[in-house]
């Protein structure tokens, strides 16, 4: 039976030198994209242990590239084939030879981040390619789920962490990331053609979802929706807030600053009279800085056994990330 020749299985010395400056570029790449894509995640991650800054820019870097190719692409549909496609071929260990692929391939191989994950982020960004509308709360949650809980048990994963309970709350703070997001961006997305409050919401508001599409505006009516979606929002901040400290030690600052800075956008939309029309809600570099000293300092709560009820939508995701 013929063999592999020794040779062909030691790597050559050339070679890996070569292949360790592809990885640092790489690596630099993805980094660019994190820090280009979300300063407030950004931010935050400057707390995390320098071991796992690697696979979370990574994974980040893939989250940008395919909200960009749905968001701003000529043809949504098919870029949602090319994702499925590269997560294809990042998967079987087969990357095309660009810096996200080959990075987010060591990423998941690394980390073990279940292909349900992924595949879940696509379902819910093809909601937007396919103009689903949000009928309700279950369906906003649902929404929430896909598109940012995904982020928050992956970074579980990277983190080493495959408790339920961990993986529950890590889904609770996507989820109020994410409704953040919804609340600050009601204007930038209707002009966009889209709307991601929930159609029963805006019904009982008296508001028409066609009017807020085609002339976004602030009034009494918009804004109380908005601050029923960061009431919401609040909700899941708090029910995550005992998950972080199931994570490692040395990563609890990091998703507490980001919990913090992420929740400080609500904060700084109500005291502008939840107008997320005319302007856009955000958090200074300065105010960035204290919530980062804060969430260094601050002791965290405890988390118990009344902590582990999961999101009924998050409840698949959930598993996914728990399996071995």
């Amino acid at each position: 039976m013929p063999t592999t020749p020794r040779e062909a299985l030691v790597p050559v010395r050339a070679d890996a030198g070569a292949l360790a400056r592809q990885q640092r570029d790489d690596d630099r790449a993805c980094r660019r994209a994190l820090a280009a894509g979300s300063r407030s995640f950004a931010t935050a991650a400057l707390l995390l242990p320098r071991r796992l800054r690697r696979a979370t820019a990574a994974w980040y870097a893939f989250c940008r590239h395919a909200d960009d190719v749905i968001d701003l692409g000529d043809d949504p549909g098919a870029a949602l084939i090319e994702l499925h496609a590269l997560l294809d071929r990042v998967y079987a260990g087969r990357p095309a030879e660009v810096p996200l692929e080959r990075a987010l391939a060591r990423c998941v191989g690394e980390h073990g981040i279940a292909r349900a994950v992924p595949d879940a982020l696509l379902e819910g960004f093809a909601w937007d390619a396919t103009g689903r509308t949000v009928e309700d709360e279950d369906a906003l949650l649902a929404y929430a789920v896909r598109v940012a809980s995904t982020v928050g048990v992956a970074m579980t994963a990277i983190m080493g962490v495959r408790s339920r309970d961990a993986l529950a709350r890590a889904c609770d703070l996507g989820v109020a990331m994410q409704l953040t997001n919804i609340a600050r961006d009601v204007g930038e997305d209707a002009r966009r053609g889209r709307v991601y409050l929930p159609n029963t919401w805006l019904d009982e508001a008296g508001i028409d979802r066609a009017a807020l599409l085609a002339n976004p505006s602030h009034g009494p009516a918009l804004a109380s929706v908005v601050a029923r979606t960061l009431t919401l929002a609040d909700r899941f901040y708090d029910a995550a807030a005992p998950g972080i400290a199931l994570l490692p030690r040395d990563c609890r600052p990091a998703i507490a600053a980001a919990r913090s800075i992420y929740a400080d956008i609500g904060r700084d939309l109500r005291e502008h009279g939840c107008d997320a029309v005319g302007r856009r809600a955000h958090t200074s570099a300065w105010r960035k800085l204290q919530l980062l000293a804060r969430a260094w300092l601050r002791p965290l709560p405890v988390a118990t056994a009344a902590d582990a009820e999961v999101l009924a939508q998050a409840r698949a995701l959930v598993e996914a990330g728990a399996a071995p």
